[in-house]
């Protein structure tokens, strides 16, 4: 309910009773200063949709429950709904406009107070504002200074970045990167709400920085996936219903290997529109849709899914590690210019969190 990529949806939950473990702290803090339990600081859904709630908790992280959660965040919720119908709805139809009201009768002009979110920019609602910083502890760092694209970069992905060495500075989602990509070790593209092609001016200075920047590793999840695709020059398409669970298989072009990934999107990348410079990375084997990208000869690949999965299988999180294997042969060819840029002057300028 925390993870950016949902805002501005209404979430039908599959399991029939709903909140036995409660809510954990919205405020507790991990070693590297980021949030411990959830992914965002508040919810990202407008409502949710269950069977049953569960009005009594036990967890021994859980603070509150899901009721009161909802509650003090302003999210419509319902239950003792028939949510296996409603499931088998969405399967045969595809995802729908939808809205939690009250009263029996059916109002068609209070529908024009709604708006679609298939036809908004929701990026820039959960995009930082301004520039942050995420300083990775002394025990931990190892020299990496990387730019970080905030799309609704989720918690975890900034944490799997800072726990094997790396500084961060988490830039808005239309930040124009190209001006200042060589001071950094590498550009990460974080997932994100939303139809990609609403993020046109990020799409132009992704396009511009592989131009100028041509040896920057760079690694795209999700909407950050499809946004440097359409950089490249290709295209996207829309989901009748997305790929949404945590057990969903992807096969490995490269090794041939089968992974179980995460994956949470209602957008995809057409394969068949890459250009030749690139090649499909991931193939989905439940609907053989794209789930991953790469240049043939540049440092630079992107998947569909999330390698980071919290909770969720970790199958793919070897691919941040690869990400880190292209920046130490960036380093090592000379190409990094870590002397252009302060990270300890950063520290103290920026602010440590992302600034809504």
């Amino acid at each position: 309910m925390t993870d950016p990529s949902y805002k501005g949806q209404i979430l039908c939950f599959t399991q029939p009773l709903i909140g036995n473990y409660g809510v954990p702290s919205s405020t507790a803090k991990d070693q590297f200063n980021l949030l411990k339990h959830l992914e965002s600081p508040s919810v990202q859904c407008i409502g949710i949709v269950v069977a049953d709630v569960a009005l009594e908790y036990s967890h021994w992280t859980a603070v509150e429950s899901l009721q009161q959660w909802c509650q003090r965040s302003g999210v419509a919720a319902i239950s003792g709904v028939d949510t296996r119908q409603l499931v088998s709805y969405l399967r045969s139809k595809g995802s729908s406009l939808a809205k939690i009201s009250i009263g029996e009768e059916y109002d068609a002009d209070q529908d024009e107070a709604f708006e679609d979110p298939g036809s908004i920019n929701l990026v820039r609602q959960v995009t930082t504002r301004s520039p942050f910083h995420v300083r990775c502890p002394d025990q931990f760092n190892k020299g990496y200074h990387i730019a970080v694209l905030d799309c609704g970069a989720k918690e975890n992905i900034l944490r799997s970045l800072v726990e094997r060495g790396a500084s961060l500075t988490v830039f808005p989602y239309d930040y124009p990167i190209h001006t200042i990509s060589k001071k950094f070790d590498g550009l990460f593209i974080s997932n994100g709400p939303g139809d990609p092609t609403h993020c046109s001016q990020t799409v132009y200075n992704l396009k511009q920085t592989m131009a100028k920047n041509t040896e920057l590793p760079i690694f795209g999840i999700c909407l950050g996936h499809q946004l440097l695709a359409l950089a490249s020059g290709a295209q996207t398409v829309k989901l009748k219903y997305g790929n949404r669970a945590h057990n969903i298989p992807a096969l490995d072009l490269v090794t041939k290997k089968c992974h179980i990934t995460s994956q949470n999107h209602g957008y995809a990348v057409d394969a068949s529109t890459l250009s030749s410079d690139w090649e499909p990375y991931f193939l989905n084997l439940n609907d053989l849709s794209n789930e991953g990208m790469r240049h043939k000869s540049k440092p630079i690949f992107s998947t569909q899914f999330h390698p980071e999965a919290k909770g969720g299988p970790l199958d793919t999180s070897f691919l941040f590690d690869q990400f880190f294997s292209h920046i130490d042969q960036y380093k090592a060819g000379g190409h990094s210019m870590p002397g252009n840029i302060n990270e300890s002057l950063i520290a103290d300028i920026l602010p440590s969190q992302r600034v809504y």
